[in-house]
């Protein structure tokens, strides 16, 4: 296995989950890693992505609620995610961008319900 998710689960509305992908050695250094979500019945969206120098993006419904980070030295990747809001709930995938392959995990469920 490539990259893999974990993290995800059943979180109340307000509450707090961070999301780890590990990465093998060989897809992670020096490339650009993401963040996507997939919600049911819509598109994979990407929700933020990091660069191997760390400067970060995201799109506008998670700015200033989630940061995403990266560990170079254990090849891992995270996505901190405060505020949480029921229309978060979506099945997170992590990608790494090398050159024009692209990689994807298997995909963490975040649920967010009272």
């Amino acid at each position: 296995v490539q990259l893999q998710a974990s993290g995800g689960g059943l979180v109340q509305p307000e509450g707090s989950l961070r999301l780890s992908c590990a990465a093998s050695g060989s897809i992670f250094s020096g490339n650009v890693m993401g963040w996507y979500r997939q919600a049911p019945g819509k598109q994979r969206e990407l929700v933020a992505y990091i660069t191997s120098g760390g400067s970060t993006n995201y799109d506008a419904p998670v700015k200033g609620r989630f940061t995403i980070s990266r560990d170079n030295a254990k090849n891992t990747m995270y996505l901190q995610m405060n505020s949480l809001k029921p229309e978060d709930t979506a099945v997170y995938y992590c990608n790494a961008l090398a050159g024009t392959l692209s990689y994807w995990g298997q995909g963490t469920l975040v649920t967010v319900s009272s």
